[in-house]
């Protein structure tokens, strides 16, 4: 009985994890402003078992998922980034409650500073991100529960979702995205004649 119960409330808990949606509340990023959004995969590597994806496929939607959400960023400074799909498993259907493997995608990412003409992280960041777990797909593996265009779009939500985090975290530690002295005293001057 206790079992029944630990795995009805696990299912609740996991049900209630929704998918990160372009549409998000945004976040502090300072005065960053989306340049180019450059994504590639020349050597990604394909984990046995998983369902194919085309190289440009994983471009395709990265890029349009990265524009959708950091293109919403209005600010003064542009920032470009290198994204380099590495990785993936796009899980199949598995044996419900027995294997259902979750899926997994691996990027490398570069944050490029275009007025300072210089990379701000000078090694690519690695992201492994996997999907979320809906209360449908954590009993019966995503692989039944979507299809694969619906994985392949959770994977990219969750690896933009996790840069993003990352740059935040970055912003407010490290100071990247903070406006440049040159910018506020132009920006101040604007005012001052608006």
């Amino acid at each position: 009985m206790l079992r029944t119960i630990a795995l009805l409330a696990l299912t609740v808990l996991v049900a209630a994890c929704t998918p990160p949606s372009p549409d998000d509340e945004l976040r502090d990023l300072g005065s960053y402003k989306l340049g180019h959004n450059i994504v590639v995969a020349p050597k990604v590597q394909m984990v046995p078992g998983s369902r194919p994806v085309e190289a440009q496929e994983w471009v395709d939607l990265l890029a349009n998922e990265v524009s959708a959400r950091f293109s919403q960023y209005e600010g003064d400074q542009l920032y470009h980034f290198g994204i380099s799909v590495e990785g993936y498993f796009v899980a199949p259907g598995g044996v419900p409650l027995v294997l259902s493997p979750k899926s997994v995608l691996a990027v490398n990412v570069t944050v490029w500073d275009d007025a300072a003409n210089k990379k701000l992280n000078t090694e690519p960041k690695t992201f492994t991100v996997f999907e979320t777990t809906s209360g449908e797909s954590f009993l019966v593996g995503s692989g039944h529960a979507r299809t694969r265009e619906e994985q392949m779009q959770g994977l990219a939500r969750n690896a933009v979702r996790a840069i993003e985090t990352w740059m935040v975290e970055q912003h407010k530690e490290n100071g990247w995205f903070d406006a440049r002295e040159a910018d506020v005293v132009e920006n101040a001057a604007d005012a001052a004649s608006g």
